[in-house]
C-alpha cells in the first residue's frame, strides 16, 4: 500500500514537470540540404506552452522563433514541426550554430526546460588553388603549394604525380627511393628537399572533407641537369668583354678623347702675325722664318709648317699638341 502510494506522488510529481527530449543533439547535414532540429515535450500540463528557438553563434544569441513566428536569418526557410521541432528546409554553412529549444509551461510546477542542439553544416570544398614550378635544377629544393578556404570541415589535400597518389613522407615507400619530399596534408604542401630527374611529370592536388572532393588541374614540373660547361663559357665571355671595354677606355683617355682638360680661352693668346711668325735664335732656341697653317681637329691644334727638319711635336702650356709637319717628305 505505502509503495503504491510512493509511485503516485512520483508520477504526479513528473506530470506536473515540463520536459523535453532530442532524438538527436548533433545533427550534421550537407549544405544546401534540409534537417530537422528535434525537440519533443515529453510532458506538460499545460495545454499550450510557450515556444522559443534561438540560435548561437560567434557568442551572439538571436531569436529564430517566437510569438509563433520564424524569423531573422531562418525566415522563409524553417517551419515549425508538431511538440516543438524546427525544420530548417535549405541550410546554408552560416546556420551552422548552437540553437536552443525552450518551452514555458505555466501551469506545471516545473515551468522552464530547455535543450541544446549543435547543428553542423558541411560545405564541399570549391576546386583548390595549386602552385608547382614549371622547371626545377637538380639538386634543387621545390615547393609545391594547394589550398583552398571554402570547405568545412577544413579538408585534408593529398597530392598525385603521374596520376599516382604521393606518400606523405617518400621514405615510407620504396617506390620512391630516389626522391625525397615530404606532403602536409593539413596545409596541402609538397615539399622537395632535393629534386630528381625522375621527378619530373604532371602534379595536382585533390581537397576531400565529409561533403565532398574538389581537385585542381594538373600542372607539369621538369627537372633539368645542370650545364657547368655553358655557365663557365658565358661567364669567360663576360669578363673578355668587360676587359676590352676597359681597354678601349685607356686607350680613349690616353688619346684625349675623354679628357677634359680644354683649352682656356683666358690664356690662350692668337698670334699677331697670323699668317707668319719669325723667330730668332737665342742659346735655348732655335730660328725659324716660315710660313704656319693652323687647322683644328678636335680637342687640339694643329700646327704644319714647310721645314726641311722633317716632324717636331711642341707643347704649349695648355697642354695642345701642335705638329710642325716637313710638307716635302
Amino acid at each position: 500500500m505505502l509503495g503504491l502510494s510512493l509511485s503516485l506522488l512520483l508520477g504526479a510529481y513528473r506530470i506536473l514537470a515540463v520536459k523535453l527530449h532530442s532524438v538527436n543533439l548533433n545533427p550534421v547535414v550537407l549544405e544546401f540540404q534540409s534537417v530537422e532540429l528535434s525537440c519533443i515535450i515529453k510532458s506538460t500540463e499545460t495545454p499550450n506552452p510557450r515556444i522559443e528557438w534561438k540560435k548561437i553563434r560567434n557568442e551572439e544569441t538571436s531569436y529564430v522563433y517566437f510569438t509563433d513566428k520564424i524569423m531573422g536569418a531562418l525566415e522563409n526557410r524553417a517551419i515549425l514541426l508538431d511538440r516543438a521541432s524546427l525544420k530548417i528546409l535549405n541550410t546554408s554553412r552560416t546556420d551552422t550554430a548552437i540553437y536552443r529549444c525552450e518551452v514555458a509551461a505555466s501551469q506545471d510546477e516545473k515551468t522552464i526546460d530547455e535543450i541544446k542542439i549543435h547543428l553542423t553544416v558541411q560545405v564541399k570544398p570549391v576546386i583548390p588553388q595549386c602552385t608547382v614550378p614549371k622547371a626545377v635544377p637538380v639538386g634543387k629544393s621545390a615547393i609545391l603549394h594547394c589550398r583552398e578556404n571554402e570547405g568545412f570541415p577544413d579538408p585534408t589535400y593529398r597530392w598525385y604525380w603521374n596520376g599516382e597518389p604521393l606518400p606523405e613522407d617518400s621514405r615510407t615507400n620504396p617506390k620512391y627511393v630516389n626522391s625525397s619530399f615530404t606532403v602536409d596534408p593539413k596545409t596541402g604542401t609538397l615539399v622537395f628537399g632535393a629534386v630528381a630527374k625522375g621527378d619530373t611529370g604532371v602534379y595536382y592536388c585533390i581537397a576531400t572533407n565529409e561533403a565532398g572532393s574538389a581537385k585542381c588541374e594538373g600542372q607539369t614540373m621538369e627537372v633539368y641537369d645542370l650545364n657547368i660547361a655553358a655557365i663557365v663559357g658565358g661567364v669567360i665571355v663576360v669578363l673578355l668583354i668587360l676587359a676590352l671595354i676597359t681597354l678601349a677606355m685607356c686607350c680613349a683617355y690616353r688619346k684625349g678623347y675623354l679628357s677634359n682638360n680644354k683649352p682656356n680661352s683666358k690664356n690662350y693668346k692668337t698670334s699677331s702675325k697670323p699668317d707668319s711668325v719669325n723667330y730668332l735664335r737665342t742659346d735655348d732656341e732655335f730660328y725659324v722664318s716660315k710660313v704656319f697653317r693652323i687647322s683644328i681637329a678636335a680637342d687640339h691644334y694643329r700646327l704644319t709648317e714647310k721645314h726641311t727638319k722633317g716632324h717636331i711635336d711642341i707643347t704649349v702650356d695648355w697642354k695642345t699638341v701642335v705638329m710642325i709637319e716637313d710638307c716635302d717628305h
